[in-house]
């Protein structure tokens, strides 16, 4: 693994604008996609991270399961209301079926991946990821290889949904350029399986006291909404959900995955696996220098890094009340004063793809830029 000094394409602004619909390249005045620079790999590399994907992703899912036969001393360990429980365990014995997910990984080379959380629920960089990097690949690297089959198990995967003809709603927060762009990638998706959608903004979802519906009174079957389930379970519209009159993907279940107590109950599941860092819920169970993150964060909020009980680096934010996790700590990488994560991908629970952020500090903010990748 190395980060390549590389020359931006002298157009590549307007070519991502047209011909991608990517506009969300520039945030607040700052980069977000950098082609100034790229990683390049080994295959054996790329097979690791492939691998440990795989790995961690058939341990989440034996965790679901775990979650669910435990009952109600696990689902309160991971500060989940009591009124989504029922939900959680009738999706999960269902079998309801999940889209994605990224796992953010500590990886150098310099030995196995190392999980740092899961995004199971609204993870997001999904459209720089499947098509942007690629794009950049085949006008830079033509002969060179890219990790990343997304787009085509994305559509894979709505075809096995066995949703019908009924159109499915993609909902997000209404005017964050970075979550309709994604949401818009992923209804393409969803078109090019065949399937009849819908856009619709979280905020314009009505219920009528038996079903949701869409501006035009028509009914909501299904619903992708990129909008945090633990969020929406707190609020009186989001309740209604869990009745499952609404098919919603994700599926209820990814609750169990998508804070980050599921660390914790990771390592006590497995503990010393290659792939995991030590994690717990108390204070001083982990030895040595520890990341305390918020159960519930979004974008590097609220992280701490403790070095003997004393802060030595953290991040503001509003996170923090359902209480903390605390990770052993991993040093990133540091290639020319950057600090790269590897965010993996699965579709369908299979490695699908990865994407690389990387900021001039050893936390991932929402800040930081997205550079791409190739191995040869």
């Amino acid at each position: 693994m190395e980060r390549l000094a590389t020359a931006p394409r002298p157009d590549w602004r307007a070519h991502v604008e047209r011909e991608l619909g990517f506009v969300f390249h520039t945030i607040d005045g700052q980069p977000y996609w950098d082609e100034t620079a790229c990683y390049r790999f080994g295959e054996a590399e790329i097979d690791a991270i492939e691998a440990a994907t795989g790995e961690l992703e058939q341990m989440a899912l034996a965790l679901v399961d775990r979650v669910v036969a435990v009952g109600e001393e696990a689902y309160t360990r991971l500060r989940i209301p009591a009124a989504a429980w029922p939900a959680i365990e009738g999706s999960w014995k269902a079998g309801a079926k999940n889209l994605y997910g990224r796992f953010d990984l500590r990886f150098a080379g310099d030995g196995p991946p190392l999980l740092l959380e899961y995004n199971a629920d609204t993870p997001t960089a999904l459209f720089e990821a499947a098509v942007v990097q690629w794009n950049w690949l085949e006008a830079v690297h033509k002969t060179a290889d890219q990790f990343n089959s997304i787009h085509e198990r994305l559509i894979e995967t709505w075809l096995n949904f066995g949703i019908g003809r009924d159109p499915v709603h993609f909902a997000a927060v209404a005017n964050h350029t970075e979550d309709e762009g994604t949401v818009e990638y992923l209804r393409d998706t969803a078109v090019q399986a065949g399937l009849a959608t819908q856009r619709i903004a979280i905020e314009e979802i009505g219920w009528d006291g038996t079903r949701f519906r869409d501006l035009d009174n028509a009914p909501i079957t299904t619903l992708f909404k990129l909008y945090p389930w633990e969020w929406l379970v707190a609020e009186e519209f989001g309740a209604h959900l869990l009745t499952g009159a609404t098919r919603v993907i994700e599926p209820p279940w990814k609750m169990v995955l998508s804070n980050k107590a599921a660390l914790a109950l990771l390592w006590e599941m497995a503990p010393g696996h290659p792939n995991l860092l030590p994690a717990a819920l108390e204070p001083d169970a982990i030895e040595g220098r520890v990341v305390r993150k918020p159960i519930y964060s979004r974008e590097g909020a609220n992280i701490s890094v403790l070095d003997g009980g004393r802060v030595t680096a953290e991040t503001g934010g509003g996170y923090g009340a359902e209480g903390f996790v605390y990770q052993a700590y991993a040093e990133l990488p540091r290639f020319n004063g950057n600090f790269p994560v590897i965010g993996s991908w699965v579709v369908a629970s299979q490695p699908a793809g990865m994407g690389i952020r990387e900021d001039s500090t050893a936390i991932t903010r929402d800040s930081s830029r997205f550079v791409p990748h190739y191995f040869a």
